[in-house]
């Protein structure tokens, strides 16, 4: 394959715009602020199942609670109604008597410990609003912080484009330059040798592979035609010979 010289080192150009292409690309999907919002979103997922737990927890108490006041009310007005009755002298018989104080200190027990229960269950509610509210104050703050990532994440993502539309611009326009058959060549080699399909010749090594060529290559390029087209021998990249070569 032929191509004028002045050709071939355009080839070196679009390899050049290709690579920063790859690089944006790589850039894009590579953005800190992505992977940031990958961990914020798992965060934010956990606070929210968290929340969920500690709002169900705090709900279960609140029914505790009613239901300890209940018990508490309820056993307070009886003790009370029996109080009245043996403060009003309702009772004559000392046996009544007796079965009527003997209730109102078993009343005045057992209103002690529910007083004692529902107490507990006044504490663990407490902790437990105090536990879901810092759940739901830390998640906020994850996505409020997610919402700056978002904007720094789409800011860069916009910078990214703008490189990367400019750049296929250019590219185009170099592409447009390229005979057929080597554009084809050249696309070909760079999906196979990961992007690289053409490299300069300088000082005796391949810029693609790094290798330095043999003194038997060298020499055979150096008998070659300017216009011939050079495939590295290793590689198989197509080789560029500039001012720099070496030959």
């Amino acid at each position: 394959m032929n191509a004028d010289p002045a050709v071939q080192l355009r080839l070196l150009d679009l390899q050049t715009v290709d690579q920063t292409l790859d690089q944006l690309a790589h850039r894009r999907t590579a953005l800190p602020e992505a992977a940031e919002l990958e961990t914020l979103a798992a965060e934010h997922s956990r606070l929210r199942d968290a929340e969920v737990v500690a709002a169900t927890a705090v709900a279960d108490l609140e029914r505790e609670q009613k239901r300890a006041d209940s018990e508490v009310e309820q056993v307070r007005a009886r003790k009370d109604r029996d109080q009245q009755r043996l403060d009003a002298g309702q009772v004559s018989s000392a046996k009544e008597l007796e079965s009527l104080q003997s209730e109102i200190a078993s009343l005045n027990r057992r209103q002690s410990v529910l007083e004692d229960a529902e107490i507990e269950i006044m504490e663990r509610l407490e902790e437990a609003q105090h536990e879901a509210a810092a759940l739901a104050a830390e998640r906020e703050g994850v996505g409020k912080r997610a919402q700056e990532v978002q904007s720094a994440r789409d800011a860069a993502w916009a910078k990214i484009d703008e490189d990367a539309a400019a750049a296929r611009g250019e590219r185009s326009t170099l592409a447009a330059e390229m005979p057929a058959d080597l554009l084809a060549l050249y696309e070909k080699i760079r999906a196979e040798r990961g992007g690289i399909g053409a490299a300069a010749l300088r000082q005796g090594r391949c810029e693609g592979c790094r290798l330095q060529l043999d003194a038997a290559e060298r020499n055979r390029i150096r008998g070659l035609a300017p216009d011939v087209v050079v495939r590295h021998d290793e590689c198989r990249r197509i080789l560029v010979r500039t001012p720099e070569s070496g030959l």
